[in-house]
């Protein structure tokens, strides 16, 4: 196996490819993972940014791009949105009207561009939005096929700590497997890879490429990954954001609560770390903390069947016969 990525330019993203040397006969799938930031309160010029990068990523062959948690709406990092117990600010209501109105319906019109661009690079599509549903938002992964066809969503269930402020849970309505021309598919975002039995779930539904959307840049982000990847014998592709201070909006409009005097424009306050994780628990392409990237690597299916039809569900008929 051997990894070759290009030097930074001005021009666009660094990519980094793997060709992991796999039987030409096998099914191979090329896919991608955006470290790439919002354009935070400006969600037309974020979709432009996606397609941008979309056409990118499908000139270097990708089948399927995986985007960041919140890609489109934005992940509010350091914002309390104003609120306290028993006390909400009148600039964080105001910072929290831009935050809804930043969000998507779905479906909707932003929905129906994604499709577009689904259907027109002809990838499959895997993108972090903040959906809109009335007043409730939600942390969500929207999906599409390469025809242009929305697919569904999944919902975050289990919002991280000061996010259940503003984002809603979902629940088990919405945790799809699709049965994809590039193997069956899935996602969890961020600490909710963190709950066994959502992983377990998607095991039961014979997930091959288990999709990781994330805002967690911490080193230990990676050994979670590899965890999943050996545990249901998938391969795990986790996007992450890459932002600077600069890539919010300046104080006093928006407030790194707590850490603002701190930071200059080029404080890094999210330092992607995305990568791609083989059944047998080989990071193939990442982690890169590099900056906006393109990261990509060529699955065999075939292993990720292999490991599931053998080994996984044997092991599970004998827990269900031991347990029930």
């Amino acid at each position: 196996m051997s990894l070759v990525a290009t030097a930074p330019s001005s021009d666009g993203p660094i990519i980094a490819e793997v060709d992991m040397g796999a039987d030409s006969s096998a099914p191979v799938v090329r896919a991608t993972v955006v470290q790439a930031s919002t354009v935070f309160y400006d969600t037309p010029a974020t979709l432009d940014k996606a397609e941008r990068l979309l056409a990118e990523a499908a000139g270097y062959g990708a089948q399927l791009v995986v985007f960041p948690e919140a890609f489109i709406g934005g992940y509010p990092r350091g914002s309390n949105f104003g609120a306290a117990i028993g006390n909400r600010t009148p600039k964080g209501r105001e910072e929290f009207r831009k935050y809804h109105a930043a969000a998507i319906d779905v479906p909707g019109p932003e929905v129906d561009r994604l499709a577009a661009m689904a259907g027109k690079y002809k990838v499959l599509l895997v993108m972090g939005v903040i959906e809109r549903d009335g007043y409730t938002l939600y942390c969500s992964v929207l999906f599409f096929d390469a025809q242009g066809h929305y697919l569904g969503k999944h919902r975050k269930m289990m919002p991280t700590s000061v996010e259940r402020i503003v984002w809603g849970f979902g629940d088990g309505s919405t945790i799809p497997v699709f049965d994809t021309p590039v193997g069956k598919i899935g996602a969890a975002i961020c600490w909710e890879n963190r709950m066994p039995l959502l992983r377990t779930a998607m095991y039961g539904k014979g997930i091959e490429i288990y999709c990781a959307p994330t805002a967690d840049s911490r080193p230990t982000w990676p050994a979670s990954m590899t965890h999943i990847a050996l545990e249901g014998g998938c391969f795990v592709l986790s996007a992450d954001q890459f932002c600077r201070r600069k890539d919010y909006p300046p104080a006093p409009e928006y407030v790194f609560a707590g850490t603002e005097e701190e930071l200059d424009p080029d404080s890094v306050v999210c330092a992607g770390g995305s990568l791609i994780i083989s059944p047998m628990g080989t990071v193939l392409a990442g982690p890169n903390y590099e900056g906006e990237a393109l990261i990509s690597a060529d699955l065999g299916i075939s292993i990720s069947v292999f490991i599931f039809q053998l080994i996984l569900l044997p092991i599970a008929a004998l827990l269900l016969s031991c347990f029930s």
